[in-house]
């Protein structure tokens, strides 16, 4: 009988352990909380200090930002122009682009099925698309780079110059930031020439090549008419003054410039007929490029956002100035700890 007298009083004991354990575990959860605020009223002129003076800089930095010109200030504002284009999709590539820039569309990742909004992206990595920016505006000479001029002028442009696709409207914007509010709208504008020009050199746009060159032939044909007209009234007009010996050679060539206005008119004619039915037939098509929006110059700035930065920075260095007093008070708990000391420096008391 003695054995289960003896278990029920374990269990008691140990029961008893358990309560009072668990009563030193909420007591050292409160003391550990309570130690928290005491560590942070006890550096409180810490984190106030270094919050404020945090605080002060930044907002001194901003304003001394915004006074200095452009070319100097270490944060100067930015303007950011922009264009919008629409590039419609294309189901087959192959029978729209002539086959020696077949291999270019496919670099691009442009397949059969895919947009050419794809290519527009593609071609604005490119070297030779850079490069006709930094020979137009001449920024070598602009920026005065003198290392590896083209390489850095090329970094220079990519780094300003974004390009974004919204695969589902097909709708292909181009923008670009720099302190120059007007050379911003300028390098965009010669952008959005570059795309409309290049995509009618690929043969994307095949029908405004050929409208241009019947609209060039019509005027020919007008200023051929024109002359031919002002041939026969001249001749008309001094027939009276003509000998009777050459008057039939005179005849003779009014007829001939006649026979030159009536073929002229019937040129007009036939390649005005082109020219319209060429018309109706573009507007019938649904275009392939297409300029939604071009480039303003921009009146506000895009950047920088300096109330976001002050307000960044100083709670960053309150959090900061929390993390120092807490790594303060530690390094001076186990200063005054001899146990803790002894196992750092390595010796057992």
């Amino acid at each position: 009988m003695v054995y289960p007298i003896d278990i029920a009083e374990k269990k008691v004991y140990i029961n008893t352990m358990s309560v009072e354990r668990k009563n030193d575990a909420v007591d050292g959860d409160e003391i550990s909380l309570l130690d928290l605020f005491a560590v942070l009223l006890k550096y409180k002129k810490l984190i106030i200090i270094n919050t404020l003076f945090a605080a002060v800089f930044v907002v001194i930095y901003s304003l001394i930002s915004i006074k200095l010109p452009p070319e100097k200030s270490f944060m100067p504002n930015v303007y950011t122009a922009s264009a919008s284009m629409l590039i419609n999709d294309v189901s087959k590539r192959s029978n729209l682009i002539p086959s020696g820039l077949s291999d270019l569309a496919g670099v691009a990742g442009v397949s059969d099925t895919s947009s050419y909004g794809n290519l527009a992206v593609y071609m604005a990595s490119t070297n030779s698309f850079l490069d006709a920016i930094v020979d137009r505006f001449d920024i070598i000479k602009k920026y005065e780079i003198k290392q590896s001029p083209r390489t850095s002028s090329r970094k220079i442009i990519k780094s300003s110059l974004k390009v974004k696709l919204d695969k589902n409207s097909g709708v292909f914007s181009i923008s670009f930031t720099n302190i120059d509010p007007v050379f911003a709208q300028a390098v965009v504008q010669y952008t959005v020439e570059y795309y409309e020009k290049r995509f009618i050199e690929i043969g994307l746009d095949k029908h405004k090549p050929e409208l241009k060159n019947l609209a060039d032939l019509i005027e020919t044909s007008l200023k051929g008419i024109k002359d031919a007209e002002d041939k026969v009234q001249n001749l008309e007009r001094n027939i009276s003054y003509v000998n009777a010996n050459n008057l039939p050679a005179v005849s003779k060539e009014i007829a001939h410039a006649r026979r030159e206005v009536a073929v002229q008119e019937q040129i007009y004619a036939n390649t005005k007929a082109q020219y319209e039915l060429l018309k109706v037939k573009m507007q019938s098509e649904k275009p392939l490029f297409q300029i939604l929006e071009l480039p303003e110059i921009p009146e506000q700035k895009s950047g920088p956002s300096r109330g976001k930065l002050c307000i960044i920075v100083t709670f960053a260095v309150f959090f900061l100035s929390i993390f120092m007093a807490f790594l303060l008070n530690a390094i001076k708990t186990i200063k005054n700890d001899p146990n803790a000391m002894s196992k750092l420096k390595g010796k057992a008391y």
